[in-house]
């Protein structure tokens, strides 16, 4: 029996292996003035799978990044990276995850992940993103257009 089951056994880890090689990473920086204007995340939306992990890289010792409550999907919880440092992001739920900077949030600096196509959570996060501070308000409505 155990012979029969063995090829099971390694075709399974061969196929979990599999799915952690093909995940990628994405590299977003966090910079005081890049193409977007002033205080961005460049580039401001990424385009995950579940698995991936997008690296928030600061230029400057003066951001971080941070997940906004409210534009998250079910079952993920807020996470917060420390001042100056990098911050490394695992996706692992489908939908869109807001994020900001946040002693630069009233200057608008924001991003979108949108892990996976469409969004359960995207008029969730949308109905958040209209309570940001008016310049991240428009700049999260010039980022859901850049969704899938």
């Amino acid at each position: 029996m155990f012979k029969k089951l063995l090829p099971l056994v390694i075709a399974g880890a061969a196929m979990a292996m599999a799915g952690q090689a093909m995940a990628g990473e994405h590299v977003v920086q966090m910079l005081n003035s890049g193409a977007g204007g002033a205080m961005v995340f460049q580039p401001a939306v990424v385009h995950a799978r579940p698995g991936d992990t997008i690296r928030y890289v600061p230029t400057h010792p003066g951001h971080n990044a941070e997940l906004i409550a409210g534009m998250l999907p079910a079952g993920v919880a807020v996470q917060r990276g420390p001042m100056g440092r990098e911050f490394v992001l695992r996706v692992t739920a489908p939908g869109i995850y807001g994020v900001k900077c946040t002693p630069h949030y009233g200057m608008g600096m924001v991003g979108l992940v949108q892990v996976g196509a469409g969004g359960p959570n995207l008029a969730a996060a949308q109905a958040t993103s209209a309570r940001a501070p008016n310049i991240a308000r428009r700049r999260f409505t010039q980022l859901f257009s850049q969704l899938r």
